[in-house]
């Protein structure tokens, strides 16, 4: 069993901003498979699918972003899921719009969510799957970055967003079937390539 985790913020005034990227990457996977979300046992909703014999469990946590591994926790505690069996999917002000890093683990890189997951799980050793959401408006001050990541994207940007979220969510897959290096190798280049 594999866990797809996509961050966001729930509500109908997230929807559409730059921190909700991991929850469309999860939409679009169950837009894919024509699966619908399920209340969770704990403050998360859930689907299941199955691909190339895998079964895979997709997870919105309805946390907040900046508690995200308050439901991460949950989910690796009640479901004993090792921290490596989850990819944990999100946006990234510090890649280029468009552009997919895997990482088997690392730092949070100044983004709550993942702060949060590593502070609850008390590693920082779980994959993740970072989009690209930086453009020349990403500001360098660290004070406006919230602002900037609960805006909405900008017209001209969302080709590059519609393109990545699709490549996004074939990189998730790649993970739960071949694992973390052969999706690295496969999606950890520029989004042209």
């Amino acid at each position: 069993m594999k866990w797809i985790i996509g961050l966001g913020n729930p509500g109908n005034e997230y929807e559409q901003t730059r921190h909700n990227v991991g929850f469309v990457v999860l939409d679009e996977m169950v837009r894919k498979f024509k699966r619908r979300w399920e209340a969770g046992k704990g403050d998360y909703l859930l689907t299941r699918l199955r691909y190339r014999d895998e079964d895979i469990e997709l997870v919105k946590p309805l946390t907040y972003m900046n508690n995200s591994g308050l439901a991460v926790a949950d989910i690796v505690d009640r479901y004993e899921a090792p921290t490596e069996s989850i990819l944990v999917v999100c946006d990234d002000f510090n890649i280029p719009l468009g552009q997919l890093r895997l990482r088997p683990g690392g730092t949070d890189g100044g983004h709550n969510g993942l702060y949060s997951i590593i502070y609850q799980l008390r590693t920082e050793m779980f994959p993740r799957l970072r989009c690209g959401i930086a453009t020349d408006r990403t500001p360098r001050n660290k004070e406006m970055m919230a602002a900037y990541v609960l805006s909405a994207f900008e017209p001209e940007e969302l080709p590059a967003v519609k393109a990545m979220v699709p490549r996004a969510s074939e990189a998730a897959l790649c993970f739960s079937v071949e694992g973390i290096e052969r999706a690295m190798n496969r999606y950890n280049q520029s989004s042209t390539s």
